[in-house]
């Protein structure tokens, strides 16, 4: 059962690491036994999520640190997702619980262990990727935007404008920051830390978007449910885009396939065209594409 993590980790740390990554993904169902478990590089941290107890921590601990032949390891943290709050350990170095990181080339602060997410989701690289290379001129929404990552990428990729909405005020600073470590703003960065559906008035202000971002969280107590609600934002589009803007349209919910956003889009928003879809990091290997990251490009009509 941990050959195939021994594997990994011995790849991967044979050569510097610079870049923020994944170094394991057993969520994925690829490595049988392992589906609890999951590595993440955040140089020099070395992030394991757990998603039920770990038998052996110290063995796990002593993997990790065999393959670091090049010394690059200062900390190494198990987060146990199971538990209420998702507490966090310290197995070897450096409490180190706020770190500036690369990825795609650009920096941002991730807080390992410190909540259930970092700060930054590796399995979007491809779009920061993406971004980067097709943002140039446009305006920018960038709809749940968490610690606004994809917005950071808009605007190294030439993006003229952004507007960041997440109804986590505390998100939103933590983006603007993230924007801060890129030589990004203040302007031009707006920030809407509201409901989404209590904002569309002032969403609309900023426009209208050549570009449209939305990569919502499957289910957000009180406020959003992507089964129920995702139509709802697909709806808004033609009121907040000129004609020919493209929607980036994700979804990470493992219940919610392909043919999920494809209704969605066809349904409520007619005219739009599929353009391809961007597949996540290839470290996030997944046994049933249905239960991944989805991100699908789609046009507006001219």
């Amino acid at each position: 059962m941990l050959t195939s993590l021994n594997e990994k980790l011995q790849t991967f740390f044979s050569e510097e690491q610079h870049e923020a990554r994944r170094i394991f993904h057993g969520r994925g169902h690829c490595y049988p036994g392992l589906e609890h478990l999951c590595i993440d590089w955040f140089k020099p941290v070395v992030l394991i999520s757990a998603w039920q107890a770990v038998d052996n921590a110290e063995a796990l601990k002593q993997l990790i640190l065999a393959a670091d032949s090049k010394k690059q390891i200062k900390s190494i943290v198990l987060q146990h997702r199971y538990l209420k709050q998702s507490p966090a350990d310290t197995l070897y170095g450096e409490e180190l619980d706020k770190i500036i990181v690369k990825a795609q080339g650009l920096r941002f602060e991730v807080h390992p262990g410190r909540r259930q997410n970092a700060g930054l989701f590796l399995d979007t690289g491809p779009l920061r990727e993406w971004l980067k290379t097709n943002s140039d001129g446009c305006n920018v929404l960038n709809l749940f935007a968490y610690t606004c990552a994809l917005s950071v990428a808009a605007l190294a990729g030439g993006g003229k404008g952004v507007t960041n909405v997440d109804m986590s005020k505390p998100s939103i600073e933590w983006g603007l920051q993230n924007h801060m470590l890129n030589g990004q703003g203040p302007m031009p960065i707006r920030s809407i830390p509201h409901n989404l559906f209590k904002s569309w008035a002032r969403i609309k202000q900023f426009g209208p978007y050549d570009l449209v971002i939305i990569d919502p969280p499957t289910n957000q107590r009180g406020s959003f449910n992507a089964e129920r609600n995702y139509k709802s934002v697909v709806k808004r589009m033609p009121e907040l885009c000129n004609p020919g803007a493209t929607i980036i349209a994700a979804l990470n919910s493992p219940f919610l396939g392909e043919d999920f956003l494809h209704d969605c889009m066809a349904e409520n928003l007619p005219g739009s065209e599929f353009v391809e879809w961007i597949p996540p990091a290839v470290e996030f290997e997944e046994t049933d594409a249905d239960k991944r990251l989805k991100i699908a490009l789609y046009k507006l009509a001219s």
